[in-house]
């Protein structure tokens, strides 16, 4: 049998990239989706012996999915777990009284329409497999984010995505229990990224005050092995399950 093979979107750097390389130790192949060039996260997985295939994905493409999809088959013929990773804010912070619907839409389809119509896709393949292979694991984790519930109201079209990212969750996980297919949804808190580096001072001292009980950064590979943990199948009986990896910070202490 081939080893169990995992797609990551939004896989070229952060994130993504550490989804990747967790997943490889885990024993998975790697399809690294992403519109940015995937080399070095590619590299990093054969390091781990472990095949890589980089596919070039813009997720808000419905013929880019379908090609990244049709890439892993004929690859690997199989995939086990989908992470939908791929997100972006937005390209200036703006009060929601005055933010556009550009930018909006520009949001909401990389961050929630790509992701649901791929995981659509998905989720009918590994139905077919489920019948070929149906001891096997399969799963998907989509990541949302600590601004699923933590109002923002100068990035309002990010937390909107990402409220809707957990509710897809419960969506598909809900479909799918029936088929044997738990969906995860992981959800970061304030992590050192390039996503985070132009409001580093900001959260440094947020940090440093206690906004997280456990005072310090979140790192990608924090999450990477919460991902891992998910598509190893370390959580057989749980699906819609809301993963917090974010110092605490959901605990809202007084």
């Amino acid at each position: 049998m081939s080893n169990p093979t995992a797609m990551i979107t939004g896989a070229a750097r952060g994130i993504g990239q550490a989804c990747a390389v967790a997943l490889a130790r885990q024993g998975f192949d790697i399809v690294a989706a992403d519109v940015l060039d995937t080399g070095e996260t590619a590299a990093a997985v054969r390091e781990l012996g472990r095949q890589a295939l980089g596919v070039s994905c813009d997720v808000t493409s419905d013929a880019d999915r379908r090609a990244a999809v049709d890439a892993a088959r004929r690859t690997f013929g199989r995939l086990d777990a989908l992470v939908n990773n791929a997100g972006v804010a937005p390209k200036a912070r703006e009060d929601i009284l005055a933010a556009s619907e550009e930018s909006f839409d520009f949001v909401i389809s990389v961050n929630l329409k790509g992701p649901y119509f791929l995981t659509q896709l998905v989720a009918n393949w590994m139905i077919e497999q489920k019948k070929q292979r149906p001891n096997d694991f399969l799963s998907i984790t989509n990541m949302s984010s600590i601004s699923a519930y933590t109002a923002s109201p100068s990035r309002g079209e990010y937390c909107v995505s990402k409220a809707g990212v957990s509710m897809m969750t419960r969506l598909f996980a809900a479909r799918l229990a029936e088929e044997g297919i738990p969906v995860f949804e992981i959800r970061p808190g304030i992590i050192q990224t390039d996503m985070t580096r132009g409001v580093q001072a900001k959260y440094d001292k947020l940090i440093a005050e206690g906004i997280t009980p456990i005072r310090r950064w979140g790192l990608p590979e924090d999450i990477g092995r919460a991902v891992a943990a998910c598509a190893a199948g370390s959580l057989p009986f749980s699906t819609g399950q809301v993963i917090n990896v974010d110092g605490g910070f959901h605990l809202r202490i007084l």
